[in-house]
């Protein structure tokens, strides 16, 4: 039996899986999507969100796209791994996730599957007036071709709105990519960081994750000063925090404890320092134990 049930869990609480019902929204990740959803809204064009590795931007394009599902005016499209060889790969993937209809050519260039490209996000925008969204996750990803791809359509607009509405999450990377491309760079609407958490997101998102996997007991599984521990060894970095959460939970159950508490942190860090299994950056914290 797994650790959820005895625990009187109905769900996992810390799986890595981009659950958007899992989602905690700290005031930045509540910024960052509030402003990309008006973003959209507007049609401005392009917003990009950068952010360190594990600092929920996945699962940030997850809770975006579970909002737009949820309106009738939006044609959207996620792109989860934009690693495309060639221009011509990256326009065909385009073509083939909208479901745009090229049958009318035997064998499509290019400059042909650009001009249907434009056509449908004419149709679409103008003449049955909704938004039409491409999310892109992992963005620092995108070869030059893709970048120039976008680009283009980009230019694609009306007097009043742009027919494409491109979201960009991706690494810190992604900054240095499109920084030389000023003509890509000038048309970014809304660009946002995200950092890691601070101790109190830690731990309110620690206790929403609990709740939200149907933990009902009045005692708190986490004692704070576990928390702190966590907190200072994952630096604030949701999926550090997500991934210790989950072994406490589970060695909770192998020592016949009750509760997580600091003695059973600092075995875990130790354990994995010993391993090798750690990441480099995050020794820097174990001087705080």
């Amino acid at each position: 039996m797994s650790y959820c049930k005895i625990l009187g869990f109905d769900k996992e609480p810390f799986s890595t899986s981009p659950d958007p019902e899992f989602f905690y929204l700290t005031k930045e990740h509540e910024a960052a999507l509030t402003n990309v959803l008006i973003e959209l809204r507007v049609k401005r064009g392009l917003s990009i969100i950068l952010g360190d590795v594990g600092t929920g931007k996945t699962t940030l394009s997850r809770k975006l796209i579970q909002e737009l599902r949820q309106r009738s005016d939006f044609t959207f499209h996620i792109i989860l791994d934009p690693s495309f060889d060639n221009e011509s790969l990256f326009v065909n993937s385009l073509v083939k996730n909208f479901d745009i209809n090229v049958s009318n050519f035997s064998q499509p260039t290019i400059l042909d599957l650009r001009e249907t490209l434009e056509r449908f996000l004419f149709q679409k925008g103008v003449t049955e007036n909704r938004t039409v969204a491409l999310i892109i996750d992992e963005a620092q990803k995108l070869s030059e071709s893709s970048l120039e791809v976008l680009r283009v359509l980009l230019n694609y607009e009306t007097n009043e709105f742009k027919l494409l509405q491109l979201v960009l999450l991706g690494q810190l990377e992604l900054y240095s990519k499109i920084i030389n491309i000023p003509n890509f760079f000038d048309r970014i609407s809304f660009k946002y960081t995200l950092n890691p958490l601070d101790f109190e997101e830690t731990k309110e998102m620690i206790e929403f994750r609990v709740r939200q996997a149907g933990y009902k007991a009045h005692m708190h599984l986490f004692l704070d000063d576990a928390i702190k521990g966590i907190y200072e060894y994952s630096r604030g970095y949701p999926r550090q925090v997500i991934m210790l959460c989950h072994k406490a939970l589970r060695n909770v159950i192998l020592k016949n404890k009750f509760v997580v508490d600091a003695g059973l942190i600092r075995e875990l860090i130790d354990e994995e320092i010993r391993s090798g299994w750690h990441r480099k950056d995050l020794l820097l914290q174990k001087s705080s134990y």
